[in-house]
């Protein structure tokens, strides 16, 4: 009876042997799988385009692939704006390093392909393929 009880037990040991190496490799072909046959893309859902601007001149256009809501959340992913905080949000007084001069009476319009946006840059929802544009206008 022992020496049955014994090649049971074996039995047993061989079993749970082959089922986890059988388990090791099923690991290892899905994770080479899934690390190097799976195409590569990037975790983005919007692409937008800004462009810098001063005197009607570009002075830089900024590519960003983001997952954020607004405007702020995904120029300050670039750390492409400063300003001051208000009970309205940031106002902006520094794009790409350039910054306003108040004395005389400069600040940073923000457009829409061109067309002016009634909300600030923390309310301001981006959507794919959007373009906007920070010109720094003088006079109030």
């Amino acid at each position: 009876m022992k020496g049955k009880q014994k090649m049971i037990e074996k039995k047993n040991q061989n079993w749970l042997l082959k089922g986890g190496i059988s388990l090791a490799v099923l690991i290892v072909l899905f994770s080479f799988i899934y690390f190097v046959v799976m195409p590569k893309g990037n975790n983005f859902d919007k692409t937008i385009t800004i462009e810098v601007i001063r005197e009607n001149e570009t002075l830089k256009e900024v590519i960003i692939e983001t997952n954020a809501k607004t405007l702020r959340e995904a120029c300050d992913e670039k750390k492409l704006i400063e300003g001051t905080e208000s009970e309205y949000g940031l106002f902006v007084l520094t794009v790409d390093g350039i910054t306003v001069d108040e004395s005389k009476q400069q600040w940073w319009s923000i457009t829409k392909n061109k067309q002016m946006v009634n909300t600030g840059v923390d309310s301001t929802v981006i959507a794919d393929g959007e373009h906007y544009e920070f010109t720094l206008t003088t006079g109030y």
